[in-house]
């Protein structure tokens, strides 16, 4: 049977008590900036590192692939041998990959140290445990939902950021900078965080983490390469057929294995399973408005909807959904507090859909472009900050950190899959502009409507989750039945 480890004592209001969710929230953001300071460089790759760009997409199909298979793993491992150990370990591979970057342009050594980039993935999971571990129920909602609006932020932040520096320098030198503000996240995390003593013992499951990295490359990599290699092609087929198989003995392992890797029985139950599927959702509809805004406003003017704006200027047009994100996040734990974070993710979800509504209505004009943009980022914000609360109120605390890396596994498995999707409308509905293939607002109104639909899917599959009673409060409730219980036995 499971053990929970001692509840962690209440902290101090020292500087480095009061500094632990900044550093956290840092360290967030810096994991988001990572994953897309390369995005304005995919251009200019192929000249820079003398390779095809086929093999300069693996930039961001290998801290994909990476990501998807340490956020569960890493996530198992923070909740048996420590939260803040395992943190500082992915920080430090996430810095790591990035001094391999700034000292490289081979192309082989720069795909291998994104890689160690993807490590990163699980940063968000692992500091929202240690928040549940560390402070105390007052301050944990706004914390929560802080640390989830990371993810947006150093997106909205990293690409502008990034394309400037592209711009105006080397851009070895963007990685430099990248990794100095990685070596602060792991000084700053090893001097104000402290390690949670909530620990669920056992052994490592190492066959399973195996198995779920097969399962899961063989799955990602054909959805992220589907469109480059052909749905139909052996390979893309095959490599379909390997996840199925070693994903379905995956899963039948788990289930008989005395400590998994992932408690399938954890995530069978109604709250925590609809909550993976609403984050997968979600990731799909979230992940649409940055892919087709930077394309849409990049085009030429000569397509008759195109703006024709620079990679900086891209980025600025993103930056408010960023700054938005910051400013809502607060409001999300309020909601979540009053409400139940099940509304509030329903909540995300359709003022997602809303905001897929006003691109839809109007993709031409540059201003109601950002207004529909931010819309989305303000309902992504709402979402993404409820899905973490909803898997603390469902699983025991020593559980906390591998059920949120399961939880932001669907999220990316939902990116994936939505960068494919938007690849596939957009790829059927192009028009030839000076010769050359570009797609058509019609495509791309079509892309804004699938993304608003699975927003509406998402926002039903909130709605169907059960309702906000705590692991606490089952306890309690369990307690009173016994109780009850023994007095009718003695009263018989």
């Amino acid at each position: 049977m499971d053990q929970q480890g001692p509840i962690s004592p209440p902290r101090g209001t020292g500087l480095r008590t009061r500094l632990t969710v900044p550093v956290l929230a840092m360290c967030g953001t810096l994991m988001a900036v990572m994953q897309t300071v390369v995005v304005p460089l995919l251009p200019d790759l192929p000249r820079l590192t003398h390779s095809s760009p086929g093999a300069v997409s693996w930039m961001v199909t290998a801290t994909l692939l990476a990501g998807a298979v340490l956020t569960p793993v890493l996530g198992r491992a923070g909740d048996m041998y420590g939260k803040r150990k395992v943190l500082t370990g992915a920080l430090v591979l996430m810095t790591l990959g990035s001094v391999l970057c700034a000292l490289s342009s081979d192309i082989t050594v720069l795909i291998a140290a994104r890689a160690l980039q993807g490590a990163a993935a699980a940063v968000v999971p692992l500091s929202i445990s240690i928040l549940r571990d560390e402070l105390p129920p007052a301050r944990r909602g706004s914390a929560v939902a802080m640390m989830s609006s990371t993810v947006g932020i150093g997106a909205a932040l990293g690409l502008p950021l990034a394309a400037m520096v592209v711009q105006y320098a080397d851009w070895h030198t963007m990685f430099w900078m990248t990794s100095a503000l990685g070596a602060l996240g792991v000084a700053a995390v090893s001097w104000a965080v402290r390690e949670s003593p909530v620990r669920q013992p056992g052994r490592f499951d190492v066959v399973g983490a195996l198995g779920l990295a097969v399962g899961l490359v063989s799955l990602l990599l054909a959805v992220s390469q589907g469109g480059q290699w052909g749905w139909g092609s052996p390979r893309v087929l095959g490599l379909f057929l390997v996840s199925v198989a070693v994903l379905a003995l995956w899963w039948w392992r788990q289930l008989r294995t005395e400590q998994p890797l992932v408690d399938l029985r954890l995530v069978s139950r109604p709250r925590v399973g609809l909550s993976h599927v609403a984050a997968l959702l979600t990731g799909f509809a979230f992940y649409a408005n940055s892919l087709v805004t930077a394309q849409l406003v990049q085009a030429p003017k000569a397509t008759g909807y195109g703006l024709g704006l620079s990679i900086v200027a891209t980025g600025l047009c993103l930056l408010p959904g960023g700054v938005t994100m910051l400013l809502f996040s607060p409001l999300s734990a309020r909601i979540s507090a009053s409400r139940g974070p099940r509304i509030t993710l329903a909540l995300g979800a359709a003022v997602i859909a809303c905001g897929y509504a006003v691109r839809i209505a109007d993709s031409r004009d540059l201003w109601m472009v950002i207004v529909g943009a931010t819309v989305v980022s303000t309902g992504t914000t709402l979402a993404y900050s409820a899905l973490p609360t909803l898997i603390l109120r469902a699983v025991p605390a020593e559980q906390t950190a591998s059920a949120n890396g399961v939880n932001v596994l669907m999220r990316t498995i939902g990116q994936a899959t939505s960068s494919a999707a938007v690849a596939a409308v957009l790829v059927h509905h192009t028009s030839l502009v000076g010769g050359a293939p570009v797609p058509t607002l019609h495509g791309y109104l079509l892309a804004f409507a699938m993304a608003g639909a699975v927003a509406l899917a998402a926002c039903a599959a909130a709605l169907t989750i059960p309702g906000d009673a705590t692991p606490e409060d089952t306890r309690r409730a369990k307690g009173r039945t016994r109780g009850a219980r023994d007095e009718a036995m003695e009263g018989a």
